[in-house]
Order: C-alpha cells, then structure tokens, then sequence
C-alpha cells in the first residue's frame, strides 16, 4: 500500500472504456485522411492534487474529418516542490510526476469527432532535484527550501482539519481515461469554433495518485483561427467548465465547480517549424487557504514544432508556474502526432 488516508482543415503550407472506444471506431478509419496542421501545445497541470481532477487540455478547434483518425503520444515529467501552512492546514508536494498519454481523435461524421485519452501516470522521487538546483544556483535564483531537504524524495502530504492523505512511495498505472465528442458549429476559410462535451472516467487508483477516484465531466467551447496579422500566425483558444464527481481522496475540502480557460499562438517561422506560446488556466481544486491548493493556477508555456512531413509533427516544450505554486516548478513536455496514410 503506498497510498493512506488518516486552420483550416488539416493542410500542410481500468481502461474499459478507452477498449471500448478503440472498438467501435475501427470500421470508421478507411475514410478520407486529414494531413496535420497548426495545434495548441498538450498542456497538463500536473501537480500532484490538481492533476487528479479531469481539466482537458487545449486542441484545435477544427475536427477530424469523416472517417478518418489523428493518432498521438505525449510525454511530460514534472517536478515538484511545495511546502506550506496555516493554522487549519498543511500541504507538502515533492517529487516527480511522469504522465505518459495516448491520444486518439476519430471522424464521426461532417464536423463531428470524439476524442479518447488513455494516460499511464509514474510518481517517484525523480531525478531533476540536483539539475533544478543548479539551475537556481547558477542564476542567484531562490529556491524555495529546496536546499533544506534530502534531493529525490516522494513526499506527498495534506492534512486539515477534514482528513489528511498522502503518498510516500513510488506508484504507478493507468490514470482516468477520458472521452469527448466535439461538433464544430462554425467554420469558414479562416476560423472555426467548437462545442466539446467530455467525460473523465475513474479508472485510475486514487490510493496511487494515478486518479481521483470519481467521473467528471466537462462543458467547452474552443476557437481556432489564421492571421491575426501580416505574419503566419494561427491562434487557439478555450473557456469552460468542469464538475468534478466527489473524491474520496480529497474528501470534503474538494471543490466540484471549477472553471477553465487557456489561450495558444503559434508561429510558422518557416515551413517546418513553428515556434509557440501559450497560457492555460483554470479554478483551485480545494477549498483551501494555501497558495498550491486553494489558489487559481496560472501556467506559461514556450515550445518549438517540428513539420516533419504533412502526417508528422513533433513538438518540445517548456511549462511554468506564474501563478508560483499552483503548478509544478517546472513542466518538461514532448509529443508526437501522426496521421495514418502516405505522404504525398
């Protein structure tokens, strides 16, 4: 036990559900195949309490055409370091979170699709202490308490006057699955906007910290669009809201209501290769007094695209917390989308 509780169209120039999903949409993949375009960076708040909630991250508001199937993988490693308190309260967050994500988007019919992500979740004291404090040695940066504790350490801690749980040791496994299906109700050459229903399904182990225990579902509506000047430049945004199923884990200080919203430009500084930036925000997930817990996150991101061919991309990316501690220190982020077909 190591858990306890005391634009366009796509131009180039406990996992029973996600079983499920996978097969249903075989028959549906022989159709016409999109080739890849501009998308917001994959963007996870991956601290260790917020991340157990279902907040989607941001994507284009484009869908995937009849019939045809977007395949992705992403990978981030996040670290963590928080310690604080009040009278009422306690948190302590520090170690490293590896979430791995497969990423499956399916054309259900003329400007429908639905959207399955099945992730693998990893929480371990980590390797990024020792590079994270240089980094602030070398800059004169303060590192918050890092220095006053042992380097590589799993040490996830909260307590209130509700209940306390925690982890202590390594966990890993499959995280909540999730499904959405999105209709783009608007489109012309330039811009589209979608509205997006989801649903976050407890499949993970709330003991592990792989997930919260509980179903949430969510409501969006995400806008893409070209040109906001004379530079090849495509902008994605998104607004909604989220209620979270009641955790065991997080007991009565959860929040159930939360709102979320991010917005992405990108940049085509050539004809591979783009470079992004992008801020994604969203509502504390407990009813809190502490900053890490109870404040509302704020996260910046920089990354760099790779056009590999038109059914290719790779993407490297950097997440910060400008909201300090409502997110991890720093987030390492890459990922890999593919679109079945040939290249031509």
């Amino acid at each position: 036990m190591t858990g306890y509780r005391p634009l366009r169209q796509r131009g180039y120039g406990k996992t029973a559900p996600a079983a499920l999903m996978l097969a249903l949409v075989g028959p549906l993949i022989a159709g016409a195949v999109p080739t890849l375009a501009s998308e917001p960076l994959y963007v996870k708040n991956l601290s260790p309490i917020t991340g157990l909630i279902g907040l989607p991250s941001q994507r284009n508001a484009i869908t995937v055409p009849a019939g045809a199937l977007e395949l992705a993988v992403h990978s981030s490693i996040a670290s963590h370091f928080v310690n604080d308190a009040s009278a009422r309260e306690f948190v302590n967050l520090d170690g490293e979170t590896l979430r791995m994500a497969l990423d499956l988007r399916v054309g259900l019919a003329e400007n429908w699709d639905m959207h399955v992500e099945v992730p693998w979740i990893d929480h371990s004291g980590g390797h990024l202490d020792k590079p994270i404090d240089n980094w602030h040695d070398f800059w004169g940066m303060a590192d918050g308490g890092r220095e006053a504790v042992p380097r590589d350490l799993l040490d996830y801690r909260y307590a209130s006057a509700d209940g306390s749980y925690g982890l202590l040791e390594s966990s890993s496994g499959v995280g909540d699955v999730s499904l959405s299906v999105s209709h783009a109700f608007y489109r012309d050459e330039d811009a589209a906007a979608t509205v997006v229903v989801g649903y976050k399904f407890g499949s993970g182990d709330e003991e592990e910290f792989t997930g919260s225990g509980a179903d949430d579902v969510f409501l969006a509506l995400r806008m893409s669009g070209d040109h906001l000047s004379d530079l090849p430049l495509s902008w994605h945004g998104q607004v909604g809201y989220l209620h979270a199923g009641d955790s065991d884990l997080l007991g009565d200080t959860q929040e159930t209501e939360l709102w979320f919203a991010g917005l992405s430009v990108d940049w085509r500084v050539a004809q591979q290769w783009s470079l992004l930036a992008q801020v994604d925000a969203h509502a504390a997930p407990l009813d809190s007094s502490l900053t890490a817990t109870g404040d509302d996150a704020f996260l910046l991101s920089f990354g760099g695209r790779w056009y590999v061919s038109p059914r290719w991309q790779v993407d490297v990316s950097i997440v910060e917390d400008i909201q300090v501690e409502t997110a991890p220190d720093v987030t390492f982020q890459a990922s890999v989308r593919f679109v079945p077909g040939k290249d031509g």
